[in-house]
């Protein structure tokens, strides 16, 4: 695959951001190829009242997200990547919640054969389909390769995220592209989201773009055409437990970006 950062961009302006139950998940076919194991309820965390240890994840689990955000995000000369971002934290965060459970989603079907514009139309929730697809990718990885996906080398690892990609890769009963593309999707939201939710850690993502976080007052700053807004970021924890500085309407007020930062 060998995605590095510029790359890694490329596909996050084109990519739609789009769980189950602890034990092996149980697919059979059916009318869409795939049935859901039972849903289970699990209680939404204050995330950032929470530590930062995987609530849903179990240890393989962790190890494959992990091992998948560095590559799908890889750190380089431009600053951290995925994994140093804390994206494989922000995924378990949310599969823990209600996302992971689908709880805002229609989910009652008709499910079967659907078009690419029509977005996410599997039975399963994310949870499931993330418990899923992480075991049937291990066991391809242990019989081609000899070892779980965390254990290969960088390039067996781009080579099965490619195949993931591509639809190509030898699994049965599993929906793998999908789970490549739920995958993706929620690395990018996991590097580029507001801090509070446990990823995007020392604001790498907004640092890296120039986004300056918290809407702030830019009154003073509007005539100064061709010139870059370079400025420290400020997330939501910064605004509520007193750590940035507020103006008399209670917009941030944002200092320089500090020297050191890329």
């Amino acid at each position: 695959m060998g995605m590095n950062r510029r790359d890694f961009f490329k596909v996050a302006g084109l990519v739609g951001v789009m769980g189950a139950l602890p034990g092996k998940a149980q697919v059979q076919a059916g009318r869409g190829g795939f049935a859901p194991p039972p849903l289970a309820q699990a209680p939404a965390k204050a995330l950032a009242q929470t530590p930062q240890a995987y609530t849903y994840f179990t240890p393989a689990e962790a190890a494959f997200v992990e091992a998948a955000v560095a590559r799908l995000i890889p750190a380089d000369e431009l600053g951290p990547g995925g994994l140093e971002a804390g994206c494989a934290y922000y995924i378990d965060q949310q599969l823990s919640g209600s996302y992971g459970n689908a709880g805002r989603w229609y989910m009652q079907g008709p499910f079967g054969e659907s078009a690419p514009e029509q977005g996410y139309q599997l039975p399963l929730t994310p949870r499931q389909l993330y418990r899923l697809g992480i075991e049937k990718v291990n066991a391809y990885c242990q019989a081609q390769y000899g070892n779980p996906f965390d254990q290969l080398s960088t390039q067996q690892q781009d080579e099965v995220l490619a195949a993931m990609d591509g639809g190509k890769l030898p699994v049965a009963d599993a929906p793998i592209s999908e789970f490549f593309n739920l995958l993706l999707g929620n690395a990018i939201e996991g590097f580029f989201a507001d801090p509070i939710y446990g990823g995007n850690r020392d604001k790498v993502g907004w640092k890296l773009v120039g986004f300056p976080g918290v809407a702030a007052a830019y009154v003073g700053v509007v005539g100064n055409y061709g010139q870059p807004y370079q400025v420290e970021p400020v997330g939501i924890a910064d605004v509520m437990q007193g750590r940035a500085q507020l103006d008399e309407h209670g917009h941030p007020i944002h200092t320089p970006l500090a020297k050191h930062q890329p």
